[in-house]
Protein backbone atom coordinates (compact mmCIF):
# COMPACT_ATOMS: atom_id res chain seq x y z
CA UNK A 1 0.00 0.00 0.00
CA UNK A 2 1.33 3.46 -1.12
CA UNK A 3 1.45 6.14 0.89
CA UNK A 4 -1.33 7.92 -1.13
CA UNK A 5 -3.42 5.03 -0.40
CA UNK A 6 -2.16 4.61 3.56
CA UNK A 7 -3.54 8.55 3.56
CA UNK A 8 -6.58 8.18 2.25
CA UNK A 9 -7.52 5.31 4.69
CA UNK A 10 -6.89 7.72 7.31
CA UNK A 11 -8.63 10.10 6.02
CA UNK A 12 -11.91 7.36 5.71
CA UNK A 13 -11.27 6.38 9.60
CA UNK A 14 -11.14 10.17 10.58
CA UNK A 15 -14.32 10.91 8.20
CA UNK A 16 -15.90 7.76 9.73
CA UNK A 17 -15.16 8.74 12.99
CA UNK A 18 -16.67 12.60 13.09
CA UNK A 19 -19.37 11.59 11.43
CA UNK A 20 -19.83 8.76 14.17
CA UNK A 21 -19.74 11.96 16.67
CA UNK A 22 -21.79 13.90 14.86
CA UNK A 23 -25.14 10.99 14.12
CA UNK A 24 -24.37 7.21 16.03
CA UNK A 25 -27.03 6.51 13.70
CA UNK A 26 -23.77 5.98 10.71
CA UNK A 27 -23.07 2.96 12.56
CA UNK A 28 -26.04 1.17 12.53
CA UNK A 29 -26.11 -2.23 10.92
CA UNK A 30 -28.61 -1.15 8.10
CA UNK A 31 -26.65 1.78 7.44
CA UNK A 32 -23.63 -0.05 7.55
CA UNK A 33 -25.29 -2.40 5.00
CA UNK A 34 -26.46 -0.06 2.70
CA UNK A 35 -23.39 1.54 2.26
CA UNK A 36 -21.60 -1.21 1.64
CA UNK A 37 -24.10 -1.56 -1.13
CA UNK A 38 -23.63 1.46 -2.78
CA UNK A 39 -19.75 0.95 -2.68
CA UNK A 40 -20.34 -2.47 -4.17
CA UNK A 41 -22.31 -0.63 -7.51
CA UNK A 42 -20.00 2.57 -7.72
CA UNK A 43 -17.00 0.30 -7.27
CA UNK A 44 -17.52 -1.72 -9.88
CA UNK A 45 -17.99 1.17 -12.46
CA UNK A 46 -14.84 3.12 -11.22
CA UNK A 47 -12.75 0.11 -11.55
CA UNK A 48 -13.68 0.27 -14.98
CA UNK A 49 -12.96 3.66 -15.16
CA UNK A 50 -9.58 3.67 -13.78
CA UNK A 51 -8.53 1.09 -16.58
CA UNK A 52 -9.20 4.11 -19.15
CA UNK A 53 -7.45 6.66 -16.64
CA UNK A 54 -4.45 4.49 -16.46
CA UNK A 55 -3.95 4.72 -20.58
CA UNK A 56 -4.36 8.75 -20.38
CA UNK A 57 -7.97 8.67 -22.11
CA UNK A 58 -11.70 9.05 -20.16
CA UNK A 59 -14.85 7.18 -20.45
CA UNK A 60 -17.87 9.72 -19.88
CA UNK A 61 -20.16 7.45 -21.64
CA UNK A 62 -20.65 5.30 -18.58
CA UNK A 63 -23.52 6.38 -17.15
CA UNK A 64 -25.52 6.42 -20.39
CA UNK A 65 -24.05 2.62 -21.13
CA UNK A 66 -25.48 1.96 -17.57
CA UNK A 67 -28.73 3.45 -18.93
CA UNK A 68 -29.19 1.47 -22.20
CA UNK A 69 -27.67 -1.68 -20.78
CA UNK A 70 -29.88 -1.69 -18.38
CA UNK A 71 -33.04 -0.87 -19.84
CA UNK A 72 -32.06 -3.59 -21.95
CA UNK A 73 -31.20 -6.19 -18.95
CA UNK A 74 -35.07 -5.75 -18.03
CA UNK A 75 -36.46 -5.95 -21.18
CA UNK A 76 -35.10 -9.72 -21.62
CA UNK A 77 -36.02 -10.79 -18.48
CA UNK A 78 -39.18 -9.55 -18.02
CA UNK A 79 -40.39 -8.97 -21.39
CA UNK A 80 -38.81 -10.83 -23.67
CA UNK A 81 -38.72 -14.22 -21.62
CA UNK A 82 -35.07 -14.63 -21.99
CA UNK A 83 -34.00 -16.67 -19.12
CA UNK A 84 -31.50 -13.84 -16.62
CA UNK A 85 -28.61 -16.03 -17.44
CA UNK A 86 -28.36 -15.56 -21.04
CA UNK A 87 -29.31 -12.11 -20.45
CA UNK A 88 -27.07 -11.62 -18.32
CA UNK A 89 -23.93 -12.62 -20.34
CA UNK A 90 -25.79 -10.82 -23.87
CA UNK A 91 -25.55 -7.46 -21.74
CA UNK A 92 -22.15 -8.28 -20.70
CA UNK A 93 -20.83 -8.63 -24.27
CA UNK A 94 -22.51 -5.59 -25.20
CA UNK A 95 -20.81 -3.62 -23.10
CA UNK A 96 -17.78 -5.47 -24.41
CA UNK A 97 -18.69 -4.48 -28.05
CA UNK A 98 -19.59 -0.38 -27.09
CA UNK A 99 -15.79 -0.70 -25.34
CA UNK A 100 -14.21 -2.09 -28.67
CA UNK A 101 -16.02 0.56 -30.52
CA UNK A 102 -14.88 3.16 -28.50
CA UNK A 103 -11.22 1.70 -28.43
CA UNK A 104 -11.18 1.45 -32.33
CA UNK A 105 -12.25 4.87 -32.73
CA UNK A 106 -9.55 6.21 -30.63
CA UNK A 107 -6.61 4.22 -31.61
CA UNK A 108 -7.70 3.26 -35.66
CA UNK A 109 -9.18 7.19 -36.15
CA UNK A 110 -7.13 9.16 -33.74
CA UNK A 111 -10.26 10.14 -32.11
CA UNK A 112 -9.72 12.17 -28.90
CA UNK A 113 -11.23 10.45 -26.45
CA UNK A 114 -13.19 13.02 -24.47
CA UNK A 115 -14.83 13.64 -28.10
CA UNK A 116 -15.55 9.94 -28.29
CA UNK A 117 -17.14 9.36 -25.18
CA UNK A 118 -18.75 12.36 -25.13
CA UNK A 119 -21.02 11.60 -28.42
CA UNK A 120 -21.41 7.98 -26.59
CA UNK A 121 -22.43 9.27 -23.59
CA UNK A 122 -25.57 11.30 -25.86
CA UNK A 123 -25.89 8.34 -28.06
CA UNK A 124 -26.60 5.79 -25.61
CA UNK A 125 -28.90 7.81 -23.38
CA UNK A 126 -30.92 8.99 -26.66
CA UNK A 127 -31.19 5.45 -27.37
CA UNK A 128 -32.35 4.63 -24.26
CA UNK A 129 -35.26 7.15 -23.98
CA UNK A 130 -36.34 5.81 -28.06
CA UNK A 131 -36.18 1.86 -26.47
CA UNK A 132 -38.81 2.84 -24.26
CA UNK A 133 -40.63 5.62 -26.00
CA UNK A 134 -39.49 7.84 -23.20
CA UNK A 135 -40.97 5.70 -20.75
CA UNK A 136 -40.13 3.83 -17.87
CA UNK A 137 -38.49 0.41 -17.85
CA UNK A 138 -39.48 -2.29 -14.97
CA UNK A 139 -40.45 -5.70 -13.92
CA UNK A 140 -44.63 -5.83 -13.79
CA UNK A 141 -46.19 -6.82 -10.41
CA UNK A 142 -45.24 -9.71 -8.96
CA UNK A 143 -42.57 -10.61 -11.34
CA UNK A 144 -40.26 -12.65 -9.19
CA UNK A 145 -36.22 -14.09 -10.22
CA UNK A 146 -35.29 -15.63 -6.97
CA UNK A 147 -31.83 -16.89 -8.11
CA UNK A 148 -31.19 -13.33 -9.89
CA UNK A 149 -32.50 -11.00 -7.16
CA UNK A 150 -30.27 -12.79 -4.65
CA UNK A 151 -27.39 -13.09 -6.94
CA UNK A 152 -27.82 -9.50 -7.41
CA UNK A 153 -29.30 -7.70 -4.50
CA UNK A 154 -28.83 -10.42 -1.52
CA UNK A 155 -27.13 -10.09 1.66
CA UNK A 156 -26.05 -13.01 3.00
CA UNK A 157 -25.22 -12.44 6.61
CA UNK A 158 -26.23 -8.62 6.04
CA UNK A 159 -22.97 -8.02 3.75
CA UNK A 160 -24.14 -7.15 0.37
CA UNK A 161 -23.18 -9.61 -2.82
CA UNK A 162 -22.51 -6.63 -4.52
CA UNK A 163 -19.77 -5.60 -2.00
CA UNK A 164 -18.81 -9.47 -2.24
CA UNK A 165 -18.79 -8.96 -5.73
CA UNK A 166 -16.95 -5.74 -5.64
CA UNK A 167 -13.62 -7.77 -3.73
CA UNK A 168 -13.60 -10.54 -6.03
CA UNK A 169 -13.41 -8.32 -9.14
CA UNK A 170 -11.07 -5.87 -7.06
CA UNK A 171 -8.71 -8.59 -6.48
CA UNK A 172 -8.69 -10.18 -9.96
CA UNK A 173 -7.97 -6.73 -11.29
CA UNK A 174 -5.19 -5.93 -8.83
CA UNK A 175 -3.49 -8.94 -10.31
CA UNK A 176 -4.09 -7.68 -13.75
CA UNK A 177 -3.21 -4.43 -13.04
CA UNK A 178 -0.20 -4.49 -10.63
CA UNK A 179 1.14 -8.16 -11.31
CA UNK A 180 0.85 -8.20 -15.04
CA UNK A 181 2.63 -7.38 -18.26
CA UNK A 182 -0.68 -6.28 -19.89
CA UNK A 183 -0.63 -3.69 -16.76
CA UNK A 184 3.18 -2.43 -17.13
CA UNK A 185 2.45 -1.99 -20.45
CA UNK A 186 -0.50 0.33 -19.83
CA UNK A 187 1.23 2.01 -17.16
CA UNK A 188 3.86 2.80 -20.01
CA UNK A 189 1.43 3.91 -21.94
CA UNK A 190 -0.14 6.54 -19.46
CA UNK A 191 3.57 7.62 -18.68
CA UNK A 192 4.61 8.11 -22.44
CA UNK A 193 2.65 6.55 -25.53
CA UNK A 194 5.29 7.34 -28.47
CA UNK A 195 7.42 5.86 -26.09
CA UNK A 196 5.54 2.38 -25.64
CA UNK A 197 5.55 2.11 -29.04
CA UNK A 198 8.77 2.19 -29.96
CA UNK A 199 9.90 0.21 -27.64
CA UNK A 200 7.74 -2.63 -29.19
CA UNK A 201 4.23 -2.42 -27.28
CA UNK A 202 1.30 -2.33 -29.71
CA UNK A 203 -0.22 0.19 -28.02
CA UNK A 204 -3.63 0.13 -29.93
CA UNK A 205 -4.30 -3.10 -28.96
CA UNK A 206 -3.59 -2.60 -25.29
CA UNK A 207 -5.64 0.63 -24.78
CA UNK A 208 -8.59 -1.03 -26.44
CA UNK A 209 -8.53 -3.98 -24.26
CA UNK A 210 -8.74 -1.42 -21.67
CA UNK A 211 -12.07 -0.06 -22.96
CA UNK A 212 -13.48 -3.15 -23.37
CA UNK A 213 -12.43 -3.98 -19.53
CA UNK A 214 -14.73 -0.91 -18.80
CA UNK A 215 -17.08 -1.86 -20.69
CA UNK A 216 -17.82 -4.97 -19.60
CA UNK A 217 -17.19 -4.14 -15.85
CA UNK A 218 -19.95 -1.25 -16.51
CA UNK A 219 -22.17 -3.63 -18.23
CA UNK A 220 -21.80 -5.89 -15.11
CA UNK A 221 -22.89 -2.82 -12.94
CA UNK A 222 -25.85 -1.68 -15.16
CA UNK A 223 -27.25 -5.28 -14.11
CA UNK A 224 -26.80 -4.47 -10.49
CA UNK A 225 -28.12 -1.15 -10.52
CA UNK A 226 -31.04 -2.59 -12.56
CA UNK A 227 -31.79 -5.42 -10.14
CA UNK A 228 -31.36 -2.55 -7.40
CA UNK A 229 -33.28 -0.09 -8.50
CA UNK A 230 -36.10 -2.68 -10.17
CA UNK A 231 -37.54 0.35 -12.36
CA UNK A 232 -35.12 2.81 -15.11
CA UNK A 233 -36.27 5.82 -16.49
CA UNK A 234 -33.62 6.41 -19.09
CA UNK A 235 -34.33 10.17 -18.82
CA UNK A 236 -32.68 10.49 -15.45
CA UNK A 237 -31.07 6.73 -14.54
CA UNK A 238 -27.44 6.73 -13.81
CA UNK A 239 -27.05 10.51 -14.46
CA UNK A 240 -23.77 11.56 -13.70
CA UNK A 241 -22.93 8.17 -12.93
CA UNK A 242 -18.91 8.76 -14.60
CA UNK A 243 -18.63 11.45 -12.11
CA UNK A 244 -18.76 9.78 -9.58
CA UNK A 245 -16.24 7.13 -11.22
CA UNK A 246 -13.36 9.70 -12.14
CA UNK A 247 -14.18 10.84 -8.98
CA UNK A 248 -13.10 7.74 -7.23
CA UNK A 249 -10.61 7.27 -9.65
CA UNK A 250 -8.65 10.66 -8.98
CA UNK A 251 -9.22 10.28 -5.19
CA UNK A 252 -7.41 7.02 -5.31
CA UNK A 253 -4.53 8.38 -7.08
CA UNK A 254 -5.23 8.18 -10.77
CA UNK A 255 -3.87 10.58 -12.56
CA UNK A 256 -5.68 12.31 -15.35
CA UNK A 257 -2.81 12.50 -17.62
CA UNK A 258 -2.44 8.96 -17.26
CA UNK A 259 0.78 6.62 -16.06
CA UNK A 260 -0.05 6.52 -12.20
CA UNK A 261 -2.69 4.97 -9.75
CA UNK A 262 -3.23 1.91 -7.50
CA UNK A 263 -6.54 -0.14 -7.41
CA UNK A 264 -6.39 -0.29 -4.10
CA UNK A 265 -6.64 3.26 -3.93
CA UNK A 266 -9.46 3.63 -6.35
CA UNK A 267 -11.26 1.14 -3.60
CA UNK A 268 -10.82 2.98 -0.99
CA UNK A 269 -11.58 6.14 -2.98
CA UNK A 270 -15.23 5.00 -3.70
CA UNK A 271 -15.25 4.35 0.05
CA UNK A 272 -15.04 7.94 0.85
CA UNK A 273 -16.92 9.31 -1.79
CA UNK A 274 -19.76 6.94 -0.18
CA UNK A 275 -18.98 8.21 3.32
CA UNK A 276 -19.72 11.65 2.34
CA UNK A 277 -22.82 10.99 0.67
CA UNK A 278 -23.86 9.34 3.85
CA UNK A 279 -22.63 12.03 5.60
CA UNK A 280 -24.77 14.68 3.45
CA UNK A 281 -27.79 12.30 4.09
CA UNK A 282 -27.22 12.11 7.57
CA UNK A 283 -26.95 15.45 8.16
CA UNK A 284 -30.34 16.37 6.56
CA UNK A 285 -27.95 18.65 4.11
CA UNK A 286 -30.72 18.95 0.96
CA UNK A 287 -29.61 16.32 -1.83
CA UNK A 288 -29.01 19.35 -4.25
CA UNK A 289 -25.97 19.75 -2.69
CA UNK A 290 -24.62 16.59 -4.04
CA UNK A 291 -23.06 17.15 -7.06
CA UNK A 292 -21.57 20.20 -5.75
CA UNK A 293 -19.95 18.27 -3.12
CA UNK A 294 -18.87 15.47 -6.06
CA UNK A 295 -17.39 18.94 -7.72
CA UNK A 296 -15.55 19.71 -5.01
CA UNK A 297 -14.09 16.49 -4.14
CA UNK A 298 -12.37 16.24 -7.44
CA UNK A 299 -10.98 19.51 -7.86
CA UNK A 300 -9.27 19.00 -4.33
CA UNK A 301 -8.27 15.37 -5.31
CA UNK A 302 -6.53 16.94 -8.73
CA UNK A 303 -4.82 20.06 -6.92
CA UNK A 304 -3.12 17.45 -4.21
CA UNK A 305 -2.63 15.29 -7.18
CA UNK A 306 -0.76 18.23 -9.10
CA UNK A 307 0.89 18.89 -5.47
CA UNK A 308 1.93 16.29 -5.16
CA UNK A 309 3.95 15.69 -8.44
CA UNK A 310 5.52 18.82 -8.12
CA UNK A 311 6.82 17.92 -5.06
CA UNK A 312 8.11 14.53 -6.64
CA UNK A 313 9.87 16.45 -9.44
CA UNK A 314 11.32 19.20 -6.88
CA UNK A 315 13.03 15.69 -4.87
CA UNK A 316 14.04 14.38 -8.24
CA UNK A 317 16.22 17.28 -9.51
CA UNK A 318 17.49 17.74 -6.14
CA UNK A 319 18.77 14.09 -6.15
CA UNK A 320 19.87 14.66 -9.64
CA UNK A 321 21.64 17.47 -8.71
CA UNK A 322 23.38 15.97 -5.98
CA UNK A 323 24.34 12.95 -7.84
CA UNK A 324 26.08 15.70 -10.42
CA UNK A 325 27.82 16.97 -7.72
CA UNK A 326 29.21 13.62 -6.04
CA UNK A 327 30.31 12.69 -9.57
CA UNK A 328 32.30 16.50 -9.94
CA UNK A 329 36.12 15.78 -9.60
CA UNK A 330 37.33 17.34 -7.02
CA UNK A 331 39.24 20.72 -7.41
Amino acid sequence: MSKKDLGLLLLIIVVGIVVTLINPRFLLPINLANTSNLIGLFGILSIGQAFVIITGGIELSVGSMVALLGVLFIDFVANQNMPWAQALVVILALGGVLGAIHGWLITRLNLQPFVVTLCGLLIYRGAARFYTADGTAGFAFGQNFPSLEFLTAGRPYGIPNTFIALLIIAIVMWVVLHRSVFGRYLYAIGKNEEAAKYSGIRTGKMVTIAYIICGVLTALSAIFFAMYTRSISPASHAQFYELYAIAAAVLGGFSLRGGEGSLIGVILGTVLLQELQNLVNLLGIPSSLNFAVMGGVILIGVLIDQQWNAIRAQRRLVSAARQQDARAPAE
